[in-house]
């Protein structure tokens, strides 16, 4: 059963906010809406954040106020549809989730539709991956991450870094990922209003800004479709009444039938990006420890803290 946090929550988002996307407003509108709205949870203690540019693509270091090496890193990618988002909404789940991990984390401010369609989210994305293996990280020390389009783009890096013979990195965690443009899932559909945070007209316009004239379809625009063989292992997490469900749940059956080493977790009664609500939301505290337990694990770290402070 959800805790009362996580209830109290989702009512105030269904009062207050319309699912991304779904009213008839240009991207800059939309955009001006979610910006509106990041600053409503805090960093954690002791986060620092550094502001750079990597090959010209804007981004953050968001660091913890302990890290636990210097030689490891999360590259993080963050959701929006590939239309909205930016550093300043997903900062706090960056704090988040360098806290729980004790890494820093490299939060992306990668181009967005329609004025920069597919590819320029992936090569930007490419662009500080490549940055960071010429900056002090090897591969099998990075993660990448990413929510939404944000974790579509993560499984979209991995496939082109992989065709193009690159070194792949240690891990990739997407979570509530976009891996069907096409929209095609099931959950499309019988989801319906159960989930506040999207609805398919929305993630329609969504995917028409992005794919522009491009075959939504293709393995690079829509994950779902490629061959995933030859990817590291992936940690997928989706909620159990989210319309993206079946975009996850998808993607991963396909990765595991292609000899992926896959965990996915749906987790019960949760929406999409259940993590972005902050350490005093249980689920999203348990989906993001959960997180920092399977990167320590792989990264060979010592174990998370589990500290919820402020």
């Amino acid at each position: 059963m959800a805790s009362d946090a996580f209830t109290m929550l989702i009512d105030l988002v269904r009062a207050n906010f319309a699912p991304l996307g779904d009213a008839d407003q240009s991207a800059q509108s939309l955009r001006e809406g979610i910006e509106s709205a990041a600053g409503a949870m805090p960093l954690l203690d002791g986060t620092t954040v550094e502001s750079l540019s990597v090959a010209g693509v804007p981004c953050e270091w968001v660091r913890p106020a302990e890290v636990v090496v210097t030689d490891a890193c999360v590259l993080y990618l963050h959701g929006g549809g590939y239309v909205i988002g930016s550093c300043n909404t997903h900062r706090p789940l960056a704090s988040h989730l360098a806290s729980r991990t004790r890494l820093p984390v490299l939060l992306v401010d990668y181009r967005l539709a329609p004025e920069h369609p597919y590819p320029a989210a992936l090569d930007d994305a490419l662009t500080t991956y490549e940055w960071l293996l010429t900056h002090g990280f090897d591969s099998d020390r990075i993660v990448i991450a990413g929510d939404s389009a944000g974790g579509g783009l993560t499984l979209a890096t991995l496939l082109a870094l992989r065709d193009r013979g690159r070194p792949l990195p240690a891990l990739g965690v997407p979570m509530s990922p976009w891996t069907d443009l096409t929209l095609s899932g099931e959950s499309m559909t019988s989801i319906g209003d159960r989930d506040p945070m999207v609805t398919r007209p929305g993630l329609q316009r969504m995917a028409d800004w992005y794919a522009a004239e491009r075959d939504p379809a293709a393995p690079l625009v829509s994950p779902l479709f490629a061959d995933a063989s030859g990817l590291p292992p992936l940690l997928i997490q989706v909620g159990e009444v989210e319309v993206l469900r079946d975009d996850a749940v998808g993607f991963a059956a396909r990765a595991t039938a292609a000899g992926v080493d896959v965990t996915l977790e749906v987790w019960p009664e949760m929406i999409h990006v259940w993590q972005v609500f902050g350490p005093d939301v249980p689920e999203s505290e348990a989906a993001v420890a959960r997180i920092a337990e399977f990167v320590g694990a792989r990264l060979g770290l010592s174990a998370p803290v589990n500290s919820r402070s402020r």
